[in-house]
């Protein structure tokens, strides 16, 4: 089969290569892909692992064949899920643990927009236990997770603020119901209840100073850099307040991604969820997307269709 791998150079030149075919384990279902995504973290990880290794996260494509042990959708089923960095090749081995099936309603292109950033967005802002009447602060609002995490927030009952780098970056977040603010070195007015985070540096500690009493910051990247810096107050002038990370490789551990990812599936699929690939492009030349993707350029997610 053919799979994009590393060259070791930088996450830019990615090689199509003939390698072997998977082998799955008894929990594994061999998935034909129809569809996969972009995500920072496949970069980032570009640039550490030996040349010639897979890469991909998210996956949408047909069942060949079902897992031996049973688990899983059957033959035929066609599903989205997270794969173990293999999910750029024409076939991937997958836990069955790690899929959830998909309705007509939904197409690959839209699906593989789902399982990293949306599951995401959901753990994150599920952090705060309840958003109906609250106000949630979401920066990096422009990107893939934002934009789920600004939607998701909505659809909870909450008041949600955008808040992005440049007016390109807002494009659309009006429509999804969004109080829209541009440039982080102006600061949203008016407390929040909740911030949904993925800047780091001075915005966080922005985003933070905003945050009432028992309020929660839910924290899943970190794209300037930065040390995380708070304010010398930040425990006695907000009690309550809490600070959570959230890295969904490890959270998944503990939740059925079955269920997460089934519950953004049916919510795509009744349009509740708008899952939208910002840039579509031929997995056979991922170059420009990916520099799409690193230069910011793109709203939402980069999708690579095969």
């Amino acid at each position: 089969m053919k799979a994009l791998v590393t060259t070791g150079l930088d996450p830019l030149t990615m090689e199509l290569r003939s390698v072997p075919d998977p082998r799955p384990r008894h929990d594994e279902a061999l998935i034909e892909v129809h569809a996969t995504s972009v995500n920072r973290a496949d970069l980032l990880l570009a640039l550490r692992r030996p040349v010639g290794s897979s890469l991909g996260l998210d996956l949408v494509g047909t069942v060949l064949s079902a897992a031996a042990d049973g688990s899983g959708p059957p033959a035929g089923s066609r599903v989205a899920g997270i794969a173990a960095n293999n999910a750029w090749a024409e076939l991937a081995a997958v836990r069955t643990d790690r899929l959830a099936v998909l309705p007509d309603q939904v197409t690959d292109t839209d699906a593989a927009t789902l399982p990293v950033a949306g599951l995401t967005a959901l753990l994150a802002l599920q952090r705060a236990d309840w958003l109906l009447g609250r106000r949630v602060l979401v920066t990096g609002a422009g990107g893939g997770v934002g934009r789920m995490a600004v939607q998701l927030a909505r659809a909870g009952g909450a008041d949600v603020v955008a808040w992005v780098g440049s007016a390109p970056r807002a494009a659309g977040l009006e429509a999804f119901g969004a109080e829209v603010v541009v440039g982080y070195e102006n600061p949203p007015a008016n407390g929040v209840d909740v911030v949904v985070d993925s800047v780091g540096g001075e915005v966080f500690t922005a985003a933070y100073c905003l945050l009432r009493p028992g309020g929660v910051a839910a924290v899943f990247g970190n794209t300037v850099r930065a040390e995380l810096r708070l304010p010398a107050d930040w425990g006695h002038a907000r009690p309550g307040v809490r600070i959570d990370y959230l890295f969904l490789l490890d959270e998944i551990t503990r939740r059925s991604v079955p269920d997460d990812l089934g519950l953004l599936v049916r919510l795509a699929a009744q349009g509740r969820l708008v899952a939208e690939a910002g840039l579509l492009a031929p997995w056979t030349d991922p170059h420009d997307a990916i520099r799409a993707l690193l230069d910011r350029e793109v709203n939402g997610k980069v999708v690579l269709s095969l």
